[in-house]
């Protein structure tokens, strides 16, 4: 008998394990994780950027989190050892709207005292003379990006070390209560946290929860340049479009020298749908495509034009076209291969066919559903953890 199951070994997993275990040296806790590894999906398929969190209102989760998480994760990394490449970002304008949406993160930045500094053309070429903008630019300082992987492993590693147990290659198959059925047996706790990515609302509903929810799944590929030809110094990004979670096509610069352009955004069939036809569900095929399908005919939130666009970036040069809108002269040459896709768990609200923008949990007093952890949830992973145990693991206890 656990104190804790938790289910899912993602960097939102990990650190509700860590978390619990620091406060609750004696709990008896375990992570199961279906693959034969941790970091397999999302935890270890993004970007790696630490964002700043000036995309975000100042009443919400992700504009708080994310401002800590920024902070708690470079003193993490830089304790444990981990690579970090502390190389800030630049967002661009190309017309005089684009400026007003730069003054609205100017402002939301301020709200969440986050420090954003103003450009104008002769400053950002001063500084970056490859990058263009329109009039203006912001730059921010604490941006900085790491191997997602890398740092996501190390939590894994330091639960062990606090004597948190760990069972890999342990798919979840259903529950029973607080009896959890895998394909290497049972499993019994006091409270049961699925922080489950892709696959949180399915196992939310075995509980009662995700009733008005699901996740809908969206591919992202970056088209790098292993060598970095393109002397890429920053990352570099549009002015994105609010009223959806995507950020747009830009420049990311890796920990190790390379650069990346992308990510797409193209909605996928099925939960995995890395590649081809492999870990292809029918049930989920179906599933996904009458929710794509209700979308594309209402065209919630644009998505009709969305998945047109988002497909068109399978095309190299359309790809690179977005991008050097953002840039001057840079060689672009170097773009030439494409990066491990990542599936973005992105929870759909079914009654309003709207995209869910901030993180949600749902929990009573015998599970924890983290149903909404996308991006940034990476950079978010300390503070949220803590909050998610704070108000939902520890105030629904029996």
């Amino acid at each position: 008998m656990y104190d804790y199951i938790i289910i899912g070994a993602g960097i939102i997993g990990l650190n509700i394990a860590k978390n619990l275990k620091e406060r609750f040296r004696d709990s008896k806790i375990v992570v199961l994780e279906k693959e034969e590894e941790v970091a397999m999906h999302s935890s270890g398929r993004n970007s790696g950027v630490l964002h700043a969190g000036f995309y975000y209102t100042a009443n919400s989760l992700k504009a708080k989190f994310t401002k800590e998480g920024n902070a708690a994760l470079k003193e993490f990394v830089n304790k444990r050892g981990l690579q970090i490449n502390e190389c800030k970002k630049v967002v661009v304008a190309v017309n005089d709207k684009e400026v007003e949406g730069l003054e609205e993160l100017k402002r939301r930045g301020d709200a969440n005292g986050v420090e954003l500094i103003w450009l104008d053309e002769d400053g950002l070429n001063e500084l970056y003379p490859n990058i263009k903008t329109h009039k203006k630019a912001l730059l921010c300082p604490s941006t900085a990006t790491v191997n997602p992987k890398e740092v996501t492993k190390e939590f894994a590693k330091v639960i062990r070390e606090l004597g948190v147990e760990i069972e890999l290659s342990c798919k979840y198959i259903s529950s029973d209560c607080n009896v959890v059925r895998t394909s290497i047996g049972e499993f019994s706790a006091r409270k049961v946290i699925n922080c489950a990515g892709l696959y949180a609302d399915n196992i939310a509903r075995d509980f009662g929860f995700s009733k008005d929810y699901v996740i809908i799944p969206f591919k992202g590929i970056y088209l790098k340049d292993k060598k970095n030809v393109s002397h890429l110094e920053t990352n570099i990004y549009p002015v994105p479009n609010l009223d959806n979670p995507f950020l747009g096509v830009h420049y990311t610069l890796t920990v190790d020298g390379e650069s990346k352009i992308g990510p797409t955004a193209i909605p996928a069939f099925w939960r995995e749908n890395y590649k081809g036809l492999d870990n292809f569900s029918l049930k989920e095929f179906v599933q996904i495509l009458y929710y794509e399908a209700k979308l594309f005919l209402t065209n919630a939130f644009g998505f009709r034009s969305l998945a047109y666009s988002e497909v068109k970036k399978y095309s190299l040069s359309y790809l690179k076209g977005l991008a050097m809108k953002l840039t001057k002269k840079m060689d672009h040459d170097g773009y030439d291969s494409w990066s491990t896709p990542g599936i973005r768990a992105q929870l759909l609200d079914k009654n309003t066919l709207e995209l869910v923008q901030d993180f949600v949990v749902e929990s009573d007093e015998f599970s924890v559903h983290v149903l909404n952890a996308v991006s940034p949830a990476f950079t978010s992973s300390i503070p949220f953890a803590n909050w998610v145990v704070e108000e939902h693991v520890l105030k629904g206890n029996i």
